[in-house]
Formats: structure tokens, sequence, C-alpha cells
């Protein structure tokens, strides 16, 4: 990280920056959906309207072996056939296949809900972190946004920006590289958009093939995003590297602290490992950076994430 880069002492104290955005109450005591909230039926009608050419751009990885998963805490998905038609006892000439799928719910494409990350004793509005159980998430589990994640995206291409294929590891994008790539773009940001951000990892992996290159550590986001971010009202964020934030991280002394602001103390829900490049060459080419984004998360009682398959339609 250049001496340009290093980040200032005041994002060091991420527990006040936590408490200065924190939403904590802001749709009530009982809020389970943060800054999802900020969609709005007017909102969600606007983001209607971007669709205008009938072209859909597919988001997700491929849910297989193929993943970036490096196994311990998280492998690539497993896919499983329990019936291939044969030695079925069925009258001829019906047979069918029938399947399942193991896998990690953050291990692919995927969103991470509300109360994922904790830190001090409490998830996101205040619930207790003893609401993490053997049996699930009393509170902020996925399935509390079964319906959620739908609106205007748009795509801030980090990467294009700054004229490389992909940003290299350590990466730190500040607010001034979001500011600079709308300008680029000429696209605006408004309440309750779906923030996505390109830094060129997904294509990183997608040439070299390495997973142990692409786990190690990513470009992403600073901490003093959270505040542009709270600032602009952004309803969710996702990105093609793994864990949106760099890494490794902007103080040795700290480990994922953009996720503990973010999501515990702001309520944001995170996407990650989005691949964006056929939509960001697309975007590149008619100069439309906005379109109608549905990415909503499978309805897995209680669980702490989901995997998806985001669609931005055009």
């Amino acid at each position: 990280m250049s001496d340009a880069k290093r980040p200032s002492s005041d994002f060091h104290d991420f527990r006040g920056i936590g408490r200065k955005l924190s939403n904590w109450g802001r749709w009530g005591r009982d809020d389970e959906r943060g800054t999802l909230n900020f969609i709005t039926p007017e909102r969600l009608i606007e983001a209607a309207r971007l669709v205008k050419k009938g072209k859909v751009f597919d988001l997700g990885i491929p849910m297989d072996s193929s993943g970036p998963q490096l196994g311990g805490i998280r492998i690539n998905p497993v896919h499983l056939m329990s019936e291939t038609g044969q030695d079925q006892a069925y009258p001829e000439p019906f047979k069918f296949a029938d399947d399942y799928i193991f896998m990690p719910l953050q291990g692919s494409s995927q969103w991470d809900a509300l109360g994922h990350v904790f830190y001090d004793g409490h998830l996101y509005n205040g619930f207790p972190a003893s609401d993490v159980t053997i049996h699930g998430l009393k509170h902020d589990s996925i399935d509390k946004l079964g319906k959620d994640v739908v609106g205007r995206g748009v795509l801030l291409d980090v990467a294009r920006l700054k004229g490389v294929d992909w940003l290299p590891l350590g990466h730190l994008i500040t607010p001034a590289d979001l500011d600079a790539a709308c300008a680029r773009q000429n696209v605006k940001i408004h309440s309750g958009d779906i923030l996505l951000f390109r830094t060129g990892w997904r294509k990183k992996f997608r040439t070299d093939g390495s997973r142990e290159e692409f786990m190690k550590g990513e470009p992403g986001l600073g901490m003093a995003c959270v505040e542009w971010i709270h600032e602009h009202e952004i309803a969710a964020v996702a990105s093609d590297n793994w864990a949106i934030e760099v890494l490794p991280g902007e103080y040795p002394d700290q480990i994922f602290n953009l996720h503990m602001v973010l999501i515990r103390d702001m309520g944001v829900t995170l996407g990650e490992i989005l691949d964006f490049e056929e939509l960001a060459d697309d975007c590149a080419a008619d100069g439309v950076w906005e379109f109608f984004f549905c990415a909503p998360p499978l309805k897995v009682t209680t669980a702490a994430g989901s995997p998806i398959n985001p669609l931005a339609i055009k």
C-alpha cells in the first residue's frame, strides 16, 4: 500500500464509526431488513423503467467444483445424482433424474445475512449475539429478506477507471475512486440503489485459475467508504471479490472491520463473488451503467447467508 493510500487514523476506531453511522432503531426496534428499507415502492417503480432493451445479464458464478473455495471453512458446491433412470420400478417408458447439492450457503455468489457478522455481544439492530445458535439465527437471518434485493443497480467499474484488467491484491478503493467512477461513467447515485463495484478479481481468477491467489487477499473498499455508503443511502453492496473490503486490511490489529460496521451497525446486506465481466463490457459499450437488478436470496430458514443467481436487466 503506497503512502498516498495509507488510511487515516480517524478510521481506526471502527466502534466509534459504527456508533456514528448506526441505523439501529431507524426503521423500528424489530427491523431485520436494514438499508434494504431504502428501496421504497417508488424507487422500485423507477427501477422497473430501466428495462428498455430486454437484455439480461447473469452475474452469478457456476455452482460447481470450479469455484474459488479452498476448503476448510468453505468448500465448492458438490453435486450428487440420486436418480439416473436406472433400476427404477416404474411402468415403462417413464424415467426420471433427481439430484442433490451439498454446499456452504456462502460458497458461491451469495448474500450475507445481517446476522452473519457481529461483535461485542450484539447483532444488527441490537439483537443479542445469543440469538445465533446451533439451530440457526433467531433474528437477522437471510429468510427475512426473501422478497428483497430488487431495485436499481449501478455498476462502478473501478478496474476500468484505473485502466487495468484487475486491481492488484491489497489495492485500497477510496470514496474518491467511487466518485471518480461515477463522474467518468456519467452516473448519479440515488437513495435505495444497489451498488455493484468491479475490481476485476473474478476475471483474474478466470484467467489464472488459482484459488490460492484469489483467496489470499483482494482489492476492495477501505473504511472511509462506509461514510460514503451511509451518505448515499445505499441499499446493498456487492462485488466480484470475496469479502467486499480490502485484504490485507488497513490496520494490522483488526480484521473485517468494514464488515462489522456495514453489517452489524448499518444493516447493509453484502454480496460477494459475483461476475460482472459481460455486464461491464456492455455498459462500457452503450454508456449505460444503471439497470434493473434482481437477486433475492433463497429463503433458508434461520440461515446466515444464501447463494444467489443475480440478474441485471437493461
